[in-house]
């Protein structure tokens, strides 16, 4: 493919380098006169593993050229990524300037182009940056709708410096931000034979999937440090420690407990988080992270609740209020809390959940229940045809067979508000709602 490349720096020149290097034809573009002619001589402008070399080739074949004349690029070629940097402001805000300013660029130069031009947001943006203002500034500049006039895509990039290179030829996975399938198309065969799994979404998806990336890791690094603080305090070998750790692929290195819900709760994460935290305080040690763990799970609770009051509905039915699908344990639930509250709002609450049988609960359990709501027994239905019959709105909170008749019982005004994502809520469409979807 005959691609343009606008930024030369790290990301540009790798992203150049390694797709002259698979035999795509590539014009870097960069207004640093510098870097152009670095790259024109067949050397980076960057250090970082491997880049040399493949530089060196890429131009010696002929499939690597640099310029600083935009409208040349761009008219000589089909597809065109936007490299540029996107740096923080003083205030901690993103700057897109430099992503504007080019895609002004590339759509003044394409504006008289008779073939598809495709234009590749692959900078770090937020949500919502390609679709408000990159496609404005496009559809204004070449006089055209996107998917008639030029094509539009995010593609976020996932190399780390240092193993750029080979990130680039073994990704972790490939996202494309879509609007129009031939942009879309054109990025698949831009990439063919790299292996992982491609993900063709929305911008908004694409463009978020990189920050998600990020802030996971950053906050790897400052679990696993603040982990070692503790650890070398107590005299602990935190690296055997971590290893142990790591060897959990079960649900610790794994997808368990990552899909956004609701709250935490039961008879160990709150009790053991205070606990550490307590522990660290304790030991003269300010940890922010694992300190704050538990003032985010409580903020929770409360979007939660401000979620089912915003609906201005009185009577409420709840399908389950353990504190996790197919159990009893009711200990620091956080629906249980909800409920509570909810009562104190003057709500009617109507509560279906065939785990729990009152007369079974013991120790522990049954104290906290009650502590909480004296007169649970009272809200407590055997069915969930009666805990629906009189609601106004119906709070699911696990995907538990037993709530699946919803979606046939549930009348025509009646709400559905889903902590659980249950599919055959989710039918409901207009009458359905999901906490964090």
């Amino acid at each position: 493919m005959n691609v343009s490349v606008f930024g030369l720096g790290y990301v540009g020149t790798v992203c150049s380098a390694c797709l002259a290097h698979m035999g795509h034809h590539v014009v870097g573009v960069d207004l640093n006169r510098t870097k152009v002619d670095l790259l024109a001589r067949g050397q980076p402008p960057i250090v970082e593993r491997d880049v040399a070399e493949y530089v060196a080739d890429a131009v010696a074949a002929g499939n690597l050229r640099a310029t600083m004349d935009v409208e040349e690029a761009a008219l000589d070629t089909d597809l065109s990524l936007i490299c540029v940097g996107t740096p923080s402001r003083a205030n901690g805000s993103l700057d897109t300037s430099a992503v504007e300013t080019v895609a002004r660029q590339i759509g003044h130069a394409i504006a008289g182009k008779n073939s598809y031009h495709s234009i590749v947001v692959r900078s770090t943006v937020l949500p919502g940056t390609v679709r408000s203002r990159v496609l404005p500034i496009l559809e204004q500049e070449i006089g055209g709708q996107v998917g008639e006039a030029f094509g539009l895509a995010s593609n976020p990039e996932f190399m780390r410096e240092g193993t750029a290179v080979a990130d680039f030829y073994d990704p972790p996975k490939t996202v494309i931000g879509e609007v129009d399938a031939e942009t879309a198309d054109r990025l698949v065969s831009l990439y063919d034979g790299l292996p992982g799994p491609t993900f063709r979404t929305s911008l908004e998806i694409a463009e978020m999937a990189k920050y998600a990336d990020n802030v996971w890791h950053a906050l790897k690094v400052t679990f696993g440090n603040e982990i070692g603080a503790i650890c070398k305090r107590a005299g602990i070998d935190s690296h055997q420690l971590m290893e142990m750790f790591c060897a959990d692929e079960k649900l610790n290195i794994s997808k368990a407990y990552l899909k956004p819900g609701f709250a935490f709760g039961g008879s160990c994460l709150p009790k053991d988080t205070r606990a550490l935290a307590h522990h660290a305080v304790a030991h003269d040690l300010d940890l922010p992270v694992i300190a704050s763990i538990g003032r985010s799970n409580r903020q929770q609770i409360e979007r939660g609740t401000e979620w089912i009051l915003a609906t201005g509905a009185k009577r409420i039915a709840f399908l389950g209020f353990s504190f996790k699908a197919g159990t009893d344990d009711l200990r620091e639930s956080p629906y249980l809390e909800i409920i509570e509250r909810l009562i104190g709002k003057g709500c009617q609450v109507r509560i279906f959940d065939r785990n729990v049988e009152l007369a079974k609960l013991t120790g522990a359990n049954r104290s906290y229940l009650y502590g909480v709501i004296p007169h649970v027994a009272d809200l407590m239905v055997t069915s969930i045809e009666e805990a629906v019959a009189e609601a106004e709105i119906v709070v699911v909170t696990a995907k538990s067979p037993e709530y699946r008749p919803i979606a046939e019982l549930a009348r025509p005004g009646q709400r559905v508000l889903d902590f659980a994502r249950l599919p055959e809520a989710e039918a409901l469409e207009s009458q359905y709602d999901g906490f964090l979807w």
